[in-house]
C-alpha cells in the first residue's frame, strides 16, 4: 500500500487535483482539499516527527442522496441513489497504543476509546457510529487491528437525512482497513469480494445482523438496511444508481439531465435516529417484518422479507393484501400493515422501474410525476413526513423544479429539487426565502445549497480496500 505523507496531504493543490480526476467539480475538489489539509495539520500537531515523514492514510466519504426509495432496502426492495458532493475528509495515522483516538477538526472535539469487542458507545453522540464500526471489527478481525489516530471535517450538514452517520462508519472502516491491511485477513477474503458485499457488511454492523461469517452484535439500535452504504461506495458522477437489495446488487444507472444539478434544504428538523425518533425510524421496518412474517405463517413459503414475497408470484401481491387484512390483532392494525405493504409495492415494484434510463427534456415531466407520488405515498401511507419537509417538497415544484422530494429516514431531515444549473443561486435563493416564511424557526437552523451527483467514496493514496475491491469489478 503506497501510503501518503501529512506534507503531501497538505498541500491544498496536489490533493484538489486528485479528488478532481474522481469526478469531483473543480469547486467541490478544492473545498475538500482544504478540509484534508486542515486534518493533516492537526494530526501534525500531536506528532513529534517531521510532518514529511509521518505515514497516513486518507479518505474522502460522500453524504448520500435517495431520489427514491423510501425504506425500502431492509425489505430487500430497491433504490435509486445519488451521492452528495459533500462529505468527510478524514486523514488517519498509525500508534503503538491500543486505542483509537478521533478528532473532529471543526468543532475540536477529541474522543478516545479501547480497541476491544466490549466498548459501549455513546448513543446520541456521534462517537456512537465508529465505536461501534470499531467493536464489530475487533470481534470479526481478532488481533488484526493496531491503534490509530484520526482526523476528520466534514461539509455535510449532521441530522439531516443525508446519513452522516453511516458516512462515519464507512469512514472509520475504509480508513481502519487500510491501516491493517484487513482485507489480507482470510475471513475478509471469503465474505468480502466485491464492493457490494462491503456495502452489505457495513450495513450489518449499523443493524448489528451477522454478515456471513462476520458475527453480529448490537449495531447502533437501528434496523435499516444497506442503501446508504451502497450509495457512498458505489455512486457514479453524474449518473443517479439504482440497486436492490438482501443481498446488495446492481440493477442500471441512470444518466442525468445536462443542464440539471441538485439544490437540497435542510430542513432543520433534525433527523437523529436515537430516543422517540429511533422508534419511529424502526417502526417502519418492523411493520414490513411482520407483513412478511404473516405471509410465511399464511403460506409456509419461507420468502425471507416482502420483495421475495411480492416476486414470488404473479398472484402474489393479492395474496399479500389478503393475508395482511386477515391479520389478527396485535402490535400492528391489519389497516398499518396493508398500508405498509402499499407504500413498499409501490415505491420499490411501480415507481422505480418507471424511471426512464436516461433523463432529458422529453421525460423529465414523467419523472416529476413519478417522484410526486412517492413523497404523497409517503405522507399518506408511509408516515415519515413532517409539515417542514412536506412544504419543502412542494413549494420546490411550485418554483419549477422538475422533480423534488423528501429522502432518508424521515420524520425531518432534507428535501432534495432537481434544478436547472444555470438559475442556480437565484432559484436556491428563492426557495429558502419561501421557507425562512413559512416556518421562520426552524429556517434559522436550515442549510440550503447546490450539489452535482457526485463520485463514491474514494481514497487518496494508492492500493486501498476500496481501490482494491473496484479493480475486481
Amino acid at each position: 500500500m503506497s501510503e501518503l505523507s501529512l506534507d503531501q496531504l497538505s498541500n491544498v493543490a496536489w490533493v484538489a487535483e486528485r479528488l478532481r480526476t474522481t469526478g469531483l467539480s473543480p469547486e467541490a475538489a478544492e473545498a475538500k482539499a482544504r478540509m484534508f489539509a486542515r486534518s493533516a495539520a492537526e494530526l501534525a500537531r500531536g506528532n513529534s516527527r517531521n510532518a514529511e515523514t509521518v505515514s497516513a492514510v486518507a479518505c474522502y466519504v460522500p453524504g448520500r442522496i435517495e431520489i427514491l426509495g423510501k425504506h425500502t432496502d431492509y425489505a430487500g426492495g430497491r433504490s435509486l441513489l445519488a451521492a452528495a458532493e459533500r462529505g468527510f475528509c478524514a486523514v488517519a495515522v498509525r500508534t503503538d497504543a491500543a486505542e483509537v483516538e478521533m478528532v473532529d477538526v471543526a468543532w475540536s472535539e477529541r474522543v478516545r476509546f479501547a480497541l476491544t469487542a466490549e466498548l459501549t458507545p455513546t448513543v446520541g453522540h456521534w462517537s456512537n457510529y465508529p465505536m461501534t464500526a470499531v467493536r464489530r471489527l475487533v470481534r470479526n478481525f481478532p488481533r488484526s487491528l493496531r491503534g490509530a489516530r484520526i482526523a476528520f471535517a466534514s461539509d455535510l450538514p449532521s441530522a439531516a437525512g443525508m446519513s452522516s452517520s453511516s458516512v462515519m462508519i464507512v469512514m472509520t472502516f475504509a480508513l481502519l482497513a487500510d491501516l491493517n491491511r484487513l482485507w489480507q485477513h482470510e475471513t475478509y477474503q471469503a465474505e468480502i469480494q466485491r464492493v457490494e458485499d462491503l456495502a452489505g457488511y457495513l450495513g450489518t454492523i449499523e443493524n448489528g445482523q451477522t454478515f456471513g461469517r462476520l458475527e453480529g452484535d448490537r449495531g447502533v439500535g437501528t434496523f435499516g438496511g444497506s442503501e446508504d452504504h451502497t450509495a457512498m461506495l458505489c455512486a457514479r458522477a453524474g449518473q443517479l444508481v439504482q440497486y436492490a437489495y438482501c443481498p446488495v446488487r446492481f440493477e442500471r444507472s441512470v444518466q442525468m439531465p445536462p443542464d440539471y444539478t441538485f439544490a437540497i434544504a435542510s430542513s432543520g428538523v433534525a433527523a437523529e435516529k436515537t430516543g422517540a425518533a429511533m422508534e419511529k425510524y424502526n417502526r417502519a421496518s418492523r411493520l414490513a417484518a411482520a407483513a412478511a412474517e404473516l405471509w410465511r405463517r399464511a403460506t409456509g413459503r419461507d420468502d425471507p422479507h416482502l420483495a421475495a414475497a411480492i416476486r414470488s408470484a404473479p398472484t402474489a401481491p393479492e395474496r399479500i393484501r389478503d393475508v395482511l387484512r386477515q391479520a389478527a390483532a396485535g402490535e400492528f392494525s391489519s389497516q398499518q400493515l396493508v398500508d405498509r405493504f402499499e407504500h413498499f409495492l409501490a415505491e420499490s415494484e411501480q415507481i422505480i422501474p418507471a424511471v426512464p434510463d436516461r433523463l432529458d427534456e422529453s421525460n423529465l415531466k414523467r419523472f416529476g410525476e413519478l417522484v410526486d407520488r412517492s413523497q404523497n405515498l409517503a405522507s399518506r401511507l408511509l408516515g415519515n413526513q413532517v409539515a417542514q419537509t412536506e412544504f419543502l417538497a412542494a413549494s420546490a415544484r411550485r418554483l419549477g423544479a422538475a422533480a423534488a422530494s423528501a429522502f432518508g429516514a424521515g420524520f425531518g431531515g432534507s428535501v432534495w429539487a432537481l434544478i436547472r444549473r444555470n438559475d442556480r443561486e437565484r432559484w436556491i435563493e428563492q426557495w429558502r426565502e419561501a421557507y425562512q416564511s413559512r416556518f421562520p424557526q426552524e429556517a434559522e437552523r436550515s442549510t440550503f445549497f447546490a450539489t452535482e451527483a457526485g463520485p463514491a467514496a474514494c481514497s487518496l493514496h494508492e492500493h486501498s480496500v476500496l481501490d482494491l475491491l473496484r479493480q475486481k469489478a
